[in-house]
């Protein structure tokens, strides 16, 4: 085992967030019991805003960012892990408060790991990274609250990004009728492709709008939050489900109680940081089984290295990258 390792190393200057690739000493690891070395990683909204220094997402400092990893295990005083066993980690605070993904090594917890399921490759399952894993959340939430395939339309807003590409993709292969909700209207070739059947312009939904509208949906996956989780809520059906992740257009919700007192709309939060341990399983067990991987690499771009990440998270931030970006921490 190598005493250093590449990574991306936020630093905080006079000037502000600095980030950059550089070698790392082994001895800056964080305390933990399971040291993994990192094959692929991935950059994900909130990596994009601790790249950048836009939100106060990094905790302290200097900190390696990235909120999900998959690799093999190096060394492990856990007893559920033994060295070569794969992993994968997703949140847990890993990126802002505890060294993350954005490198060739990593020590954590080993109660944060999860097992690569074995029919899912090292690479799909950072195409998936967090918001694959979110998106499965959502779709799990919807189906335990009693949302079925045949009930109504299911929004999911976001549709371009990489948590909306996957929730369509998985909604899709379960039966079920999806409407992207999109920004980028250019982009409905592609959200067709992934299995939505009508295309919904963004714009429409993101004005102060009525406390109740036309009902619509039989449910909503919404990663964007504000007066688009808003409107979607004034136009869920009686007894719909509304699952929000998200707050891509800000973190208010300027609603009333309406919806919720007069059709029994369901508003559930989904988290995918603190998330139980089973609940997890259960999430990357289903990703193994019901991803298409052929459609998987449709909404994966070219692999990038280190370097790539720090220098894509502006794009990502400003819509600018369609679906997910896997990082090959070697390159």
């Amino acid at each position: 085992m190598s005493d250093s390792f590449k990574a991306i190393l936020i630093e905080k200057t006079e000037a502000g967030q600095r980030a950059a690739v550089v070698d790392q000493p082994d001895t800056g690891l964080p305390a933990g019991d399971v040291t993994v070395r990192i094959r692929h990683s991935t950059v994900n909204y909130k990596d994009a805003l601790a790249l950048t220094g836009r939100s106060p997402v990094v905790r302290k400092f200097p900190m390696v960012p990235g909120i999900d990893f998959v690799g093999q295990v190096e060394s492990s005083g856990h007893a559920d892990y033994q060295p070569g066993d794969a992993v994968i980690l997703n949140g847990w605070g890993v990126g802002e408060s505890h060294w993350g993904g954005l490198a060739q090594r990593a020590r954590v917890n080993g109660d944060w790991l999860v097992r690569l399921p074995p029919t899912l490759s090292a690479r799909h399952s950072m195409a998936l990274g967090t918001a694959g894993y979110t998106a499965m959340l959502c779709v799990m939430a919807l189906q335990r609250l009693g949302v079925k395939p045949g009930q109504g339309e299911i929004a999911v807003s976001g549709a371009a990004g990489g948590v909306g590409s996957v929730a369509i993709m998985l909604l899709a292969r379960l039966g079920y009728q999806v409407t992207a909700i999109t920004g980028r209207t250019a982009e409905a070739a592609y959200l067709r492709r992934l299995g939505a059947t009508d295309i919904v312009d963004r714009s429409t939904l993101a004005a102060p709008g009525r406390p109740l509208a036309k009902e619509r949906w039989a449910g909503v996956v919404d990663t964007v939050g504000s007066h688009v989780l808003a409107n979607l809520c004034a136009s869920t059906r009686y007894g719909g489900v509304v699952a929000a992740c998200g707050l891509a257009a800000g973190m208010d919700l300027p609603t009333t109680v309406a919806p919720f007192i007069l059709r029994g709309v369901t508003l559930a939060g989904v988290d995918s940081v603190m998330c139980p341990r089973d609940r997890r399983i259960e999430a990357w067990t289903r990703l193994a089984s019901e991803i298409d991987g052929d459609l998987l690499d449709l909404v994966t771009g070219p692999v990038i290295g280190l370097a790539g990440a720090i220098e894509l998270a502006p794009k990502l931030l400003a819509g600018e990258v369609r679906g997910r970006l896997v990082v090959d921490v070697d390159q």
